[in-house]
Parts: structure tokens; sequence; C-alpha cells
């Protein structure tokens, strides 16, 4: 078995441009994320919908009939 063939893993601190903060390991050290669980839309549930029409329709009303219109 090799001698210090693995990485020194060190208490870490995540922090989010929210004021989140979480207590990890980590072989880097502490991270800075601009976004995190508690303040990302899709597990705070106040996520948008962008898109009002549908994708069917927006293409129909982009492109029409032009494939049948060519034969």
């Amino acid at each position: 078995m090799q001698i210090d063939l693995h990485p020194v893993y060190r208490n870490a601190t995540i922090s989010c441009a929210c004021g989140a903060s979480y207590d990890t390991r980590s072989t880097r050290g502490t991270y800075n994320v601009d976004i995190c669980s508690a303040c990302h839309p899709f597990f705070t549930g106040k996520s948008r919908i962008l898109d009002k029409e549908g994708r069917v329709e927006k293409f129909k009303a982009k492109y029409g009939n032009k494939t049948a219109a060519k034969k």
C-alpha cells in the first residue's frame, strides 16, 4: 500500500450569495457560490413558467404550413 496516496480532506465552508452557509469537507477549502438549494427557484417552489405558449404552437406560428406549400 502506498503512503500519502489519498488527498487530505479538510473542513470547508460553502457560502452562498443569499447568506446561507454549509459546513462540509473538501480538498480545496472554502467555496463561494452564486445560488444554492435555499434560494434556487426549483427547490423553493417559486419557479416561473417562461414558455407561455406551447412549443408546438410556437413552431406552427413561426413556420406555418410551409412543408405542404413546397409540394
